[in-house]
């Protein structure tokens, strides 16, 4: 059992080391770190530099602003961390404005504290990238074994929703919406759960970051189905600027509008998290596209159907 002191700056870290059964080990995590619940007690060690509450419009405005001027979105608190003496930091450098940056914590952290961290930085873009980190952190904290049963245990879930699914005649399409204003379609990993959960996605490819799109790419796809699950946003959350997509020209006329397959998912706990939960995405993905197959319970919890 690994004896390393950990602080994680990265939601998805923090819950891959809770599985591998390392929670203990957990000294410190970031703002957003919040699951298992019982994580919540640990210090702090990050904080967003732009207040709470913003629209989807004026955080996208905000976050370009501060990468302009050449200054990080996040802050790396440096005492806390110098005060809690880990010997491991967990950060990524996929997006700069997810979390916070590798280059962030070497910045903030370099010859700062009294002996050194090792610092694992991830860059999940697939399924596959994601049950590789999970190894990739397992290994570096000397539990091979934790990692390998827990992929596993993740893949047996995959291979299921595979299984039932191999036969099936039709790939209704699926447009994800990862922001609303500006319009962003969910990428990197996201294509790829669609996939595997019987949809075919439209306007994003499996392994590439989410592309800026137009309104009027979306509606020349006019897919079978929209799921709106905004990177950071809880259901309450997108419920709150749900009428940015309704008051857009022609949403009425969508078919995915007409036969009543508009969703809102929770992209925060769910899709956003390339950790052990990204199979539950798939499973709600499988919940939406192929109900009459797949009933695994997340209806209400981690999406709901919205009618217009």
């Amino acid at each position: 059992m690994s004896t390393d002191k950990i602080i994680s700056l990265l939601p998805s870290a923090t819950e891959i080391i809770c599985a591998l059964g390392l929670e203990d080990n957990l000294v410190g995590r970031s703002h957003e770190c919040d699951y298992p619940e019982s994580v919540k007690q640990l210090p702090i060690c990050t904080e967003a530099n732009f207040p709470d509450g913003l629209s989807s419009a004026d955080i996208d405005v905000k976050v370009k602003e501060i990468l302009a001027d050449a200054l990080s979105v996040y802050t790396v608190k440096r005492e806390q961390i110098k005060q809690l003496a880990p010997d491991v930091v967990i950060t990524q450098d996929q997006c700069e404005v997810c979390a916070v940056s590798l280059t962030d914590v070497e910045l903030a952290l370099d010859n700062y504290l009294d002996k050194k961290a090792r610092i694992i930085s991830l860059r999940p873009n697939s399924v596959e990238d994601i049950f590789n980190d999970i190894i990739t952190i397992a290994n570096a904290l000397n539990v091979p074994q934790a990692g390998a049963d827990l992929v596993e245990l993740l893949n047996e879930r995959v291979d299921i929703i595979k299984h039932k699914l191999k036969f099936a005649d039709s790939k209704p399409t699926v447009a994800c919406i990862e922001w609303l204003e500006p319009m962003m379609i969910s990428g990197n990993w996201v294509p790829g759960l669609v996939s595997i959960a019987g949809g075919t996605p439209v306007l994003a490819q499996d392994g590439k970051h989410s592309p800026y799109v137009s309104w009027d790419e979306i509606r020349a796809q006019n897919p079978d189905i929209i799921i709106v699950m905004p990177c950071g946003f809880s259901i309450e959350r997108s419920l709150k600027e749900i009428d940015i997509l309704m008051q857009l020209p022609g949403f009425a006329d969508m078919k995915a509008v007409k036969n009543n397959q508009l969703y809102i998912a929770d992209g925060n706990q769910y899709f956003n998290r390339p950790g052990p939960r990204i199979v539950d995405s798939i499973e709600i993905l499988t919940e939406i596209i192929r109900p009459k197959q797949f009933a695994f319970g997340y209806e209400g919890e981690g999406w709901i159907k919205f009618g217009v």
